[in-house]
């Protein structure tokens, strides 16, 4: 497990998803490490409140924000542009940011909610940094799934769930395709020096437990942020791709991950709705 002494001095680490949760604890301990990090909000007012409070938390972080509806994908373009014109290198792009609701909802480009924002989103955010992340030299892609992903199919026909929508299905389908990104990013960055890989960051006490799942209890957001964290610091991770993480440990996800096929068409439907390519 990373040192809490490990330094990460020099790292430019954007983090989504960082006003609340998992988000939160995983860009307070890389800041901690020495990492620049650029925490993302959805609103000026999150973000602002965030930046307070970690400063207040651990006086001395360097840490920054931008802003983003990930409901948007004019939005997440100019985030993007935002962070390649501020920052010409990215060494860890963490994509943390997640939703789940109880009434089926669509982004404001038209697409269901949840896939919108806990898949589309990042894949647009991941390509529009690619350059970035190569300018590095040795960058990670880290991208938050579930453990849920395990119970999920895709439907290519109707991948924004107009028939027979629920949150838990919309939910557990994002999260699959979560891992199928992963690891296509993987083989399509091979030789590149920038790794991808996917985690479990176990059932934690968060907002989505709480207003998605509507349960209590969970483990902590430390706990929920160690997997992250690690991935994104730890020198024994340095070259792993391809990869699914749970509790600190590469596990095998479900057979349907490794399937080339639905990886690139995936892929493929992404980037066409997304236009990122």
């Amino acid at each position: 497990m990373t040192s809490p002494a490990a330094s990460l001095t020099g790292k430019v680490m954007l983090v989504t998803g960082a006003t609340d949760g998992i988000g939160k604890q995983t860009a307070l301990e890389l800041a901690r490490r020495g990492a620049k990090v650029i925490a993302h909000a959805r609103t000026a007012e999150r973000g602002g409140a965030t930046l307070a409070e970690l400063r207040q938390r651990a006086p001395g972080l360097d840490v920054e924000t931008v802003t983003a509806d990930l409901g948007s994908l004019g939005e997440v373009r100019q985030m993007a542009a935002e962070v390649a014109a501020r920052f010409p290198r990215l060494d860890t792009l963490i994509n943390n940011a997640g939703v789940m609701t109880r009434r089926r909802q669509v982004s404001r480009d038209g697409f269901e909610l949840t896939f919108a924002v806990n898949h589309l989103a990042h894949f647009l955010l991941t390509n529009l940094l690619l350059d970035q992340l190569k300018a590095a030299g040795a960058a990670r892609v880290i991208t938050v799934s579930s453990n849920v992903h395990r119970a999920a199919r895709l439907d290519f026909d109707d991948l924004q769930m107009e028939h027979g929508w629920s949150g838990y299905e919309a939910y557990a389908r994002s999260k699959l395709a979560n891992v199928l990104f992963a690891y296509r990013l993987a083989t399509l960055l091979e030789g590149s020096g920038v790794t991808s890989n996917a985690l479990h960051p176990g059932v934690i006490s968060t907002k989505l437990l709480r207003e998605g799942f509507g349960g209590g209890g969970g483990a902590s957001v430390e706990q929920g942020a160690a997997t992250s964290v690690f991935l994104a610091a730890d020198p024994s991770v340095a070259g792993t791709t391809g990869q699914y993480f749970d509790n600190l440990r590469p596990v095998r996800s479900s057979p349907l991950t490794y399937d080339i096929e639905v990886q690139r068409r995936l892929w493929e439907v992404s980037a066409a709705l997304s236009a990122a390519l």
